[in-house]
C-alpha cells in the first residue's frame, strides 16, 4: 500500500507519494489553480503517474482557510451571545501595539453589529447558573437570519468554557430550525477562557465553514473518483492530522495547515541529525515562514493572531497553532517602490497565475524569482526539473521597472531586489531567535521550500548559525512532512485556582477527564489504525496579578504541586529573567496533547552506488552573489553527489525542486542521509 500527501501553496501544489512495499518516495509539483484548488492536486497526481488505487492513506494541507479570511471571501456570518455582550467583538482588547498613533483604528469585526444578537442567559466562572437560558429569545434571531440571508452562525456565551450546557442547548435549537446553515458553538472549538478571543475564534470558524464544506466535498469526490478508498486526513495547525469529517466542523484548526507540516519535518531533521536546536525557514512562492525548535520540541501556542503586525493587533484565534512567524516575501513576491521612492519586496505576489515574469505566462512585474534568474542562480532549461522554460527577455522587461527607479543596470537592480528580500527574511529570523532570547550560534538552520536553499546559506551566515542544512526534497518539504505526521489533537480546560487551594488529586482528575475525551475522539474515527496513544501534559501558571502565564510540562506520574511550582518559577525566570518566589501563584489552564501512534515512512541513508563528484559536475556559470561579487561557480547535480562529498564554494547544487547556492567562503558536505550541510570554511 502507499501514502499520499498534497500541499497547496500560493504558487505550486506539491505531492509526495510513499510506496510502503518498495520503500520508495515519489515527489511531484504542479502549478496551483486558485480558481479550483482540486485541479492542482489532480494535475500533480497525473504528472506523477500514480497508481492511486494503491493509496491507503491521504493527507492534505493548504491555505484554503487562511486565504478565505485574509481575502474576506468567507460566508455571511451572525453571532449569538449573552445579553449585554453584543459588542465584545467591537470592543476587543484595550491594549494596542501602535500606542502613540492618534488615528489608530481597531480591526473591523467579521460580524457587523446588525448581525450580533443577544440571548438572556448567564453562567458564572465556576459553572453555576446565574440566569436560566431563554430559548424563546432565539426565535426572532432565526427569523432575522433567514431574512438577511445569513450563511453561518457562531454561538458564544459568557463562561461557556466552564459551563457549556446553555451554549449546547442554544446551538441544538438553531441547528434544528435552520437546517443547512452551519452553527458553531465556541465550546466545541475551545474550552479555554477569554470571552473576546473565544468569540472571535467561533466567528472565524463559522465564517470559513461553508467554504471548507464545499471544498472538501469536491476534493473527496475527486479523490474517490481516482480510486482512493483509504482514510482522508488533513493537516492541522497544531502539527498533527485529523479526519476530513472533523475538519469540516472545526475548519479554523486548519488556519496554518501547510506550514505546520514543514515544522514537523524540520523537527524530524533535528532528530535524525542529533541537533536538538533548530531554526526552520521555509521560503515558498508567496511567503517566508520561520519557527524555532528547542530541545527537539515544537512550540505550539493558543495565542495566535491573524494579520498581527507592529501596528495592528490582529484577530485572535484560540486554537493550538505551531508558533510560526510569517512574512509576505517569497519567490513570487513583487518588487515595487513606495511613495518615498524606497524599494520594497512583497507582500503582493505574482502567485501561480500568471506567476513571475520569467515563467512566460503573462507576468509583467519583477519578482524575487526573476532577480535570482537574472543574477545567474537559476538554469533556464532546468527550472522545476525542466518543466518550465524560463524567459530571460520577459524577466529583463519586468526588472527594468526597478532599474529605472534606481537608475542602475538591470543586473544591479536584480541584486538590489535580492538584498531587500534577504533583509526582510533576516529580520524575521532574528525575531524568532535573538529577540526571544535564543543565541543563533547554538542552532542549526534548516531550510525548506523552493526558495529556501537559494537564500539559506547567505541568511545562515548573517544570522551566525553553526550550519545550514538543506534536507532532501526541500521544494516538497511540507508535503513530505505530512507523510511523517501522526494524528493529534490538543485539549485544554481552564480551571483558575490558587496554588494554595490546589490539590494533586484535582490535578490528576482534570487530566483524567481530558484523557477520556481524547480517547473518545480517536475511537470515533473509524478509519484510524493506531498502535496506541501518547499523552503529554502541561499546565499554564502565573503569578497573582499577572496577565500572561507560562506553560510548564508535567510528568503526571511523578509530579506534585510543589514540583510543579518549582518548575514554574524556573520556567518564568528562563523566559523573563526573574522569579517572584514570595508571590502567590495561580493554576490557569490544563493542557493535554494526545497523539495516535501510527507507522510513518523512515528516511533511509542514500546509496553511493552510481554517484560520483565527476558525474555530478554539470557545468560552470557566472553568478552575481551581491556582496561576494560576480564569481564563476561550478554547477552540480544533487542526485549524483555521493555521501561524504565535500565541495568548496562558490558552487551551485541543482535538483528538480530547488537550487542550493554555496558562497565563496563556505563549504558544503553531503551527509549519509543525503542532506547538504553548509558551513563557513575554516
Amino acid at each position: 500500500m502507499a501514502r499520499l500527501a498534497c500541499d497547496i501553496g500560493g504558487t505550486f501544489t506539491d505531492l509526495a507519494f510513499f510506496d510502503e512495499a518498495k520503500g520508495e518516495l515519489v515527489v511531484e509539483k504542479s502549478l496551483s489553480t486558485p480558481r479550483d484548488l482540486t485541479k492542482g492536486i489532480l494535475d500533480a497526481i497525473d504528472l506523477a503517474e500514480l497508481a492511486t488505487k494503491r493509496v491507503s492513506h491521504f493527507v492534505h494541507g493548504g491555505t484554503t482557510v487562511i486565504n478565505a479570511i485574509t481575502e474576506r471571501k468567507g460566508a455571511k456570518t451572525a453571532l449569538v451571545t449573552t445579553k449585554g455582550f453584543r459588542d465584545v467583538l467591537e470592543i476587543a482588547r484595550g491594549n494596542r501595539p501602535d500606542l502613540y498613533n492618534l488615528r489608530f483604528e481597531k480591526p473591523t469585526p467579521f460580524v457587523p453589529r446588525a448581525l450580533r444578537f443577544e440571548v438572556r442567559e448567564r453562567c458564572g466562572p465556576n459553572g453555576e447558573t446565574v440566569e436560566p437560558l431563554v430559548l424563546a429569545d432565539l426565535d426572532p434571531v432565526i427569523a432575522q437570519c433567514k431574512a438577511d440571508g445569513v450563511e453561518a452562525i457562531a454561538v458564544q456565551f459568557l463562561h461557556s468554557y466552564a459551563a457549556p450546557a446553555h451554549e449546547a442547548a442554544a446551538t441544538a435549537y438553531l441547528r434544528e430550525r435552520l437546517p443547512g446553515i452551519p452553527v458553531t458553538a465556541s465550546h466545541e472549538i475551545t474550552r479555554e477562557w477569554r470571552e473576546y478571543e473565544r468569540a472571535n475564534t467561533a466567528v472565524l470558524n463559522a465564517y470559513v465553514q461553508p467554504i471548507v464544506l464545499r471544498y472538501f466535498a469536491t476534493l473527496e469526490t475527486a479523490l474517490r473518483g481516482r480510486g482512493i478508498q483509504g482514510p482522508l486526513a488533513v493537516m492541522q495547525s497544531n502539527g498533527g492530522t485529523t479526519s476530513f469529517a472533523w475538519a469540516k466542523e472545526h475548519p479554523i484548526t486548519l488556519v496554518e495547515s501547510g506550514p505546520a507540516a514543514g515544522v514537523n519535518a524540520a523537527a524530524l531533521i533535528a532528530r535524525l541529525t542529533g541537533e536538538p536546536n533548530v531554526i526552520y525557514l521555509d521560503i515558498g512562492g508567496t511567503t517566508a515562514k520561520c519557527s524555532v525548535i528547542e530541545h527537539g520540541q515544537i512550540k505550539v501556542t493558543t495565542d495566535y493572531k491573524l494579520e498581527c503586525s507592529r501596528i495592528n493587533p490582529g484577530y485572535p484565534v484560540k486554537v493550538p497553532v505551531v508558533d510560526i512567524v510569517e512574512i509576505g516575501t517569497g519567490g513570487g513576491s513583487i518588487a515595487w517602490f513606495d511613495r518615498s521612492g524606497a524599494l520594497k519586496v512583497g507582500p503582493v505576489s505574482a502567485g501561480a497565475e500568471p506567476g513571475p515574469a520569467c515563467y512566460g505566462r503573462g507576468g509583467t512585474e519583477p519578482t524575487v524569482t526573476d532577480a535570482k534568474f537574472l543574477t545567474g542562480a537559476l538554469d533556464p532549461e532546468f527550472f522545476a526539473g525542466g518543466r518550465i522554460k524560463l524567459d530571460r527577455e520577459a524577466s529583463r522587461r519586468a526588472m527594468k521597472k526597478v532599474s529605472d527607479g534606481l537608475s542602475c543596470s538591470i543586473e544591479e537592480a536584480a541584486v538590489a531586489v535580492i538584498r531587500v528580500a534577504d533583509a526582510d527574511m533576516i529580520n524575521t529570523l532574528k525575531l524568532v531567535s535573538i529577540q526571544r532570547g535564543h543565541d543563533p550560534r547554538d542552532f542549526m538552520l534548516v531550510v525548506g521550500g523552493g526558495g529556501g536553499p537559494m537564500h539559506g546559506a547567505a541568511l545562515g551566515r548573517e544570522l551566525g548559525v553553526r550550519e545550514t542544512i538543506v534536507p532532501r526534497y526541500p521544494g516538497y518539504f511540507s508535503a513530505w512532512g505530512m507523510l511523517v505526521t501522526e494524528p493529534r489533537r490538543d485539549f485544554v480546560q481552564t480551571a483558575l485556582t490558587r496554588a494554595s487551594d490546589m490539590k494533586l488529586e484535582r490535578v490528576r482528575n482534570l487530566f483524567a477527564d481530558l484523557v477520556r475525551e481524547a480517547e473518545h475522539y480517536f475511537r470515533s474515527d473509524e478509519g484510524l489504525k493506531t498502535d496506541g496513544f501518547r499523552f503529554d501534559h502541561a499546565i499554564d501558571l502565573r503569578y497573582l496579578g499577572q496577565e500572561h502565564s507560562v506553560t510548564v510540562p508535567v510528568n503526571i506520574e511523578s509530579a506534585s504541586v510543589a514540583t510543579i511550582l518549582d518548575d514554574f518559577h524556573a520556567a518564568h525566570e528562563h523566559a523573563f529573567t526573574f522569579r517572584l518566589a514570595d508571590t502567590p501563584v495561580e493554576f490557569v489552564n490544563f493542557r493535554l496533547t494526545a497523539t495516535a501512534k501510527i507507522a510513518t515512512p523512515a528516511l533511509k541513508p542514500i546509496n553511493a552506488e552510481g554517484r560520483s563528484v565527476a558525474k555530478a559536475l554539470k557545468s560552470k556559470r557566472v553568478v552575481d552573489l551581491g556582496d561576494d561579487g560576480r564569481v564563476e561557480a561550478k554547477v552540480y547535480d544533487r542526485d549524483l553527489l555521493p555521501p561524504g562529498t565535500v565541495l568548496d564554494g562558490p558552487c551551485i547544487i541543482e535538483e528538480a525542486s530547488s537550487t542550493t547556492i554555496v558562497h565563496p567562503d563556505q563549504q558544503m558536505r553531503v551527509d549519509e542521509l543525503g542532506f547538504l550541510r553548509v558551513a563557513e570554511r575554516h
